[in-house]
């Protein structure tokens, strides 16, 4: 299992249930590394893409406690058990999209993380572990010096030294 995030200089990555920056390129990024996946990702992320919808041309997995939840097409599990089963050998193409608590609970178990990191410091109230700071993160990439704007953004790529999956 991968991750891909957009963060903040100091790994911000929501705001009210809303990311923070919108940039172009980035979801064009997105886009292009989640396409044909299956994507696993928290109820408050679902409701956060567009119509509150799963992506299309993706499998879209939502992990949630609230039963009988409707995730208008997407398939819904309530345990990380019942995510690894309903994964099975499928966890090599599936990649964790949100939000910030599923991405600090099953981080030790992702082998790369897909990071733009926009060198900004907005307010956020959602935030990314911070992947520099921990020894099992190692920056694998770094594309250099994006600009949208007047927005300063990179695209780094991340592998964990231990993936326990």
């Amino acid at each position: 299992m991968d991750i891909i995030v957009a963060v903040s200089e100091n790994w911000g990555i929501g705001k009210s249930n809303k990311l923070l920056f919108n940039i172009p390129d980035d979801m064009a990024r997105f886009r292009a590394l989640s396409r044909g996946k299956t994507l696993i990702m928290g109820r408050e992320t679902l409701e956060s893409l567009p119509g509150g919808k799963p992506l299309p041309g993706r499998r879209n997995i939502v992990l949630t406690h609230r039963e009988n939840y409707d995730a208008k097409g997407a398939e819904v599990v309530g345990s990380f058990k019942e995510l690894f089963e309903l994964l099975g050998e499928g966890i090599e193409d599936a990649a964790l999209i949100g939000g910030g608590s599923l991405f600090s609970q099953l981080l030790s178990k992702c082998r790369k993380a897909y990071v733009t990191k926009i060198f900004a410091a907005p307010d956020a109230d959602r935030y990314f572990p911070d992947l520099d700071a921990d020894p099992e993160w190692v920056l694998e990439s770094d594309e250099g010096d994006r600009y949208y704007n007047d927005l300063r953004y990179r695209f780094l790529v991340y592998s964990n030294k231990t993936p326990e999956c």
